[in-house]
């Protein structure tokens, strides 16, 4: 057996070497796509380029391939790239079109204490806007929205919708009755563990803890311990807290591990929702709508009620169709006070300021009962480019 060139410590300065070069050359790149940006407003070219996004990945692959790299590695690291670019560009292109809107400071309300999902919802997000957070946790969907509406917060994040448990209801329904206009989106990943104070295992768990919403993303597995007693909580923080006060070993929190840690818990199983994939979609309110400019990807989020008469929800839908608008959400909740009436959220990949939404809300005015736009608002979904790889 040879001895080794290098010694560890001398490998690991190497590795961190490396690893602050490529820090750096992130930087560099990151920069670089700011002046693309500025370039596309120059030409009014569109911030995603999809063909180009293709043709640049499959370079990257075959040059990837000549230093012995998987074309799957290589594709991954740079879907991360051109996702953070791509919004990067969007917030710069933004902040040009609503210069007052997004400040150096902003006070955002959530559901739930430090830790909880809209928490850490609302830190990626702002943390893409380069703006600095004045946290202002709430114990209620209807807090949430009630202290943007008063004045006392600028911005607020509420979940709207789940891969595994479906839509947030709750959300949906206040939402028929607010002021505030739904200016951005993030979605996400939510990675549900069991967390316990003290040193214990799955065995021991008699009564678990949180928000109802993880209760039902993870059914399947909490159906699998058997006979033990779900108790809910307002937020998955509040469940954190709870289960750090007992300090018993046969209760448990749902949360998520690093959110754990703040609350001095560990995780004893990971990974329990029902879906390997999971995530939430959230949106941001505020008091005052933005405008999307045109050369980035935009939705607009509307509500409406139709008339009480077979057809008429489907005229609406032709509407959309015969002007080759995409409907990404389609959510029906039923109008309080009045039995049997829906009112029905609709989510359309396209410009409010766009000459073709524009046409279909005078269509969609002449054929429903009720009709209001809760939003114009960049979507932040970016899907990758597809690339073949061989």
């Amino acid at each position: 057996m040879t001895e080794p060139k290098y010694s560890l410590d001398d490998i690991r300065k190497n590795v961190s070497r490396i690893d602050n070069e490529i820090i750096k050359l992130l930087a560099e790149r990151r920069q670089v796509s700011l002046e693309v940006a500025k370039s596309k407003i120059q030409t009014a070219k569109p911030v995603r380029d999809l063909q180009r996004e293709q043709e640049l990945l499959l370079r990257l692959i075959d040059a990837g391939k000549d230093q012995q790299l998987d074309a799957q590695y290589v594709t991954q690291i740079f879907h991360t790239i051109i996702e953070d670019s791509v919004l990067f560009q969007q917030a710069y292109l933004q902040k040009l079109t609503n210069p007052d809107s997004l400040q150096p400071v902003a006070r955002v309300s959530f559901l739930g204490a430090k830790g909880s999902y809209s928490n850490l919802a609302s830190r990626n997000y702002f943390s893409k806007k380069q703006t600095k957070l004045v946290e202002m946790s709430c114990s209620t969907f209807r807090d949430v929205l009630q202290v943007v509406e008063t004045g006392n917060a600028d911005y607020g994040v509420l979940p709207i919708e789940n891969t595994s448990s479906g839509s947030i209801n709750e959300v949906y329904d206040l939402l028929q009755h607010t002021s505030l206009s739904i200016v951005g989106e993030i979605t996400q990943p939510i990675e549900h563990c069991l967390l316990a104070a003290v040193e214990t295992n799955t065995e021991n768990i008699d009564t678990l803890y949180s928000h109802p919403q993880p209760h039902q993303q993870c059914s399947e597995y909490l159906h699998s311990m058997g006979d033990i007693t779900q108790e809910y909580c307002s937020s998955t923080a509040e469940a954190m807290k709870l289960v750090a006060e007992l300090k018993q070993p046969n209760v448990a929190a749902i949360g998520n591990a690093s959110s754990g840690e703040l609350y001095g818990l560990t995780p004893i199983k990971s990974d329990i929702a029902n879906q390997q994939e999971n995530f939430t979609r959230f949106i941001v309110v505020a008091r005052k709508p933005v405008e999307v400019t045109s050369l980035i990807p935009a939705k607009t989020t509307l509500i409406m009620s139709t008339a009480q008469k077979a057809g008429s929800l489907v005229e609406c839908l032709l509407v959309l169709r015969n002007l080759n608008i995409n409907m990404s959400k389609l959510e029906s909740r039923p109008v309080i006070g009045n039995p049997w009436e829906e009112m029905f959220y609709v989510d359309v990949e396209v410009n409010l300021k766009s000459e073709v939404m524009q046409e279909a809300l005078e269509e969609l005015t002449r054929l429903t009962r009720f009709i209001k736009v809760l939003g114009c608002y960049p979507s932040e979904n970016i899907k990758p480019a597809d690339v073949e790889i061989n």
